[in-house]
């Protein structure tokens, strides 16, 4: 048995082997490398069903992205899974304020969830244009919906994916109903994995097309 040990041939490797498995499965070819990088991430083939694009969400997060963007997570695994250096090329900083003392400030006094609060930070302190890439808190989503439907709040694009039981499967409903750019993992699946993943796909996707 051949053991491969460079990290690039086993990533090259492992995304011919994806490629091979969906020769017989349909997808846009502008989202193909979102769902492959969300498959290398996780060896989870169900996300080519489960994974849900508005009309030209791709390209709408990599205009975001090329021309600079705040990225807001919802956790630090989220934040620390994203790709720093693609991201600093690009000019787009990447936020995520769970710890932050006002959240918690605001999330003890209120009785909310610190993800819920941590969207209202983000919201009052960080210039748009803002991407919200939600991994783990349903209670976020809704928060931004209702910030969304209520004080005319716009962000570029969401990229919503909580995984679990409570209040997921409803929060990315309400993710799917809005006309704003989005990216959603139908379902209880997700994680701050695949919110990452996304991200970086469509960053690496960006840097790509800049350079042909």
């Amino acid at each position: 048995m051949q053991i491969i040990t460079n990290p690039q041939e086993i990533e090259k490797l492992s995304f011919e082997i994806i490629t091979e498995q969906l020769a017989d499965r349909q997808m846009d070819e502008e989202n193909a490398s979102v769902i492959k990088r969300v498959i290398h991430t996780t060896a989870d083939f169900d996300y080519v069903e489960n994974l849900c694009f508005s009309e030209g969400a791709a390209a709408a997060l990599k205009q975001v992205f090329q021309n600079g963007a705040r990225i807001v997570t919802d956790t630090r695994m989220a934040m620390a899974g994203i790709n720093k250096k693609a991201a600093t090329r690009l000019g787009c900083d990447i936020h995520c304020f769970i710890d932050a003392p006002e959240v918690h400030e605001i999330a003890q006094r209120t009785g909310c969830t610190r993800a819920r609060a941590a969207v209202d930070h983000a919201v009052k302190i960080l210039e748009a244009p803002l991407v919200f890439v939600v991994g783990n808190a349903p209670t976020a989503l809704i928060r931004l919906h209702e910030l969304i439907k209520g004080q005319g709040v716009l962000p570029a694009a969401i990229i919503a994916v909580p995984v679990g039981f409570v209040n997921v499967v409803e929060s990315k409903e309400l993710i799917l109903g809005l006309d704003i750019p989005h990216i959603v993992a139908k379902g209880q699946k997700g994680g701050s994995n695949v919110a990452a993943a996304i991200c970086n796909a469509l960053l690496y996707e960006t840097l790509e097309g800049m350079r042909t």
